[in-house]
């Protein structure tokens, strides 16, 4: 999606450059102003693009599994048929 909204920003950048001088009715303004405006807005999607999921979330990121509860993760281990998780035990000499 970065290469196509890159792609994008450079389009409307040449087309800006090359928008000629004088079109009928006051219209070069008009364009002036849109295509601006379309560079700024896929200036911001791409620097949107760039922060990753979850430093849009922040802090908000873990709500859900703390609405759940320690009970619903409690009940999901014992629906589990092996308890084997987490770090192997020592092996002692």
């Amino acid at each position: 999606m970065k290469q196509e909204l890159a792609a994008l920003k450079n389009i409307l950048d040449q087309t800006l450059d090359t928008l000629p001088e004088n079109l009928p009715e006051n219209r070069t303004a008009r364009c002036r102003e849109l295509l601006a405006s379309a560079l700024a807005l896929t200036g911001d999607l791409l620097k949107q693009a760039k922060t990753p999921s979850a430093v849009a979330l922040g802090r908000k990121g873990g709500q859900a599994s703390a609405q759940k509860g320690s009970d619903y993760f409690r009940k999901l281990a014992a629906k589990r048929k092996t308890h084997g998780g987490g770090r192997p035990r020592k092996e002692s000499d």
